[in-house]
C-alpha cells in the first residue's frame, strides 16, 4: 500500500511555478524545486511526474492566473485598446513582484538544450496561438473598419507580441514600470488609425 501523501499539491506547485519563473527550465534545479516545495524529489516526481511535466502544470497555472488580461484585452472594443490592454497587462504581470520579474514563458523559451527541445517548441506553439487569436481580433477590426484597409492584421499581432516580449526581457533586467510604460506608449503612438476616426491614438 503506497504511503499518504503528506504535502499541498496545489501549494507545491505554486512553489514550483515561482522557481520557474524566476529562473527558466533550465535554470531550476531539482534542489531549487524541493528547496521552494518542501518535498524531496521522489515526492516531487509521485505527484507531478518528471520536470518536465511539472513545468507543463506550473505553465498552464501561469497562463491562468497570470495572463488572464489577454483574454479580457481581445473583448476590447478597437484594436488600439485591444493592443494597449496586452502591453499595458503585461507590464504588470512582469514587475508586479520583485523575486520573480519577466515572462515565465519567455524565460522558458530561452532553453537551449536538446533535453530542453520538448518545452521550447511547446512555448512556441502557446505564443503562436496567442498570435493567430490576436491576428483574429485585428481582422475583424479591419472588417468593421476600425482599422484601415492598408493595415496587416498578421503583422500588427506580431508587433505587439514582439513589443510584449521584449518588455518581459527589460523587465527581468530590471527596467522599472515607468520605463516599460513608455515604451508600451512609444510603440502605441504609431499605431495605424482610420481617417473616418473610430480608431484613435488617446486611451
Amino acid at each position: 500500500m503506497g504511503r499518504h501523501r503528506e504535502f499541498d499539491v496545489e501549494k507545491a506547485l505554486d512553489a514550483a511555478l515561482c522557481v520557474f519563473w524566476r529562473k527558466g527550465y533550465e535554470g531550476a534545479s531539482y534542489a531549487d524545486l524541493t528547496q521552494a516545495t518542501g518535498v524531496e524529489r521522489p515526492g516531487l516526481y509521485s505527484a507531478f511526474g518528471n520536470k518536465e511535466a511539472l513545468f507543463g502544470l506550473a505553465l498552464n497555472r501561469y497562463y491562468e492566473r497570470y495572463l488572464d488580461h489577454f483574454p479580457k484585452a481581445l473583448l476590447l472594443p478597437t484594436a488600439r485598446e485591444v493592443a494597449a490592454g496586452i502591453m499595458y497587462g503585461a507590464i504588470d504581470v512582469n514587475t508586479r513582484y520583485p523575486d520573480h520579474t519577466g515572462c515565465l514563458g519567455v524565460q522558458g523559451v530561452l532553453a537551449g538544450s536538446d533535453e530542453a527541445e520538448p518545452v521550447r517548441q511547446a512555448l512556441i506553439e502557446a505564443r503562436a496561438a496567442g498570435e493567430a487569436q490576436l491576428r483574429e481580433r485585428f481582422e475583424r477590426a479591419q472588417a468593421e473598419g476600425d482599422l484601415p484597409d492598408t493595415a496587416k492584421p498578421d503583422t500588427l499581432a506580431a508587433f505587439v507580441l514582439a513589443v510584449v516580449h521584449g518588455m518581459a526581457v527589460q523587465a527581468k533586467a530590471d527596467f522599472s514600470r515607468d520605463v516599460l510604460r513608455a515604451v508600451a506608449e512609444q510603440a502605441l503612438s504609431t499605431w495605424p488609425t482610420n481617417r473616418s476616426g473610430t480608431s484613435e491614438r488617446s486611451g
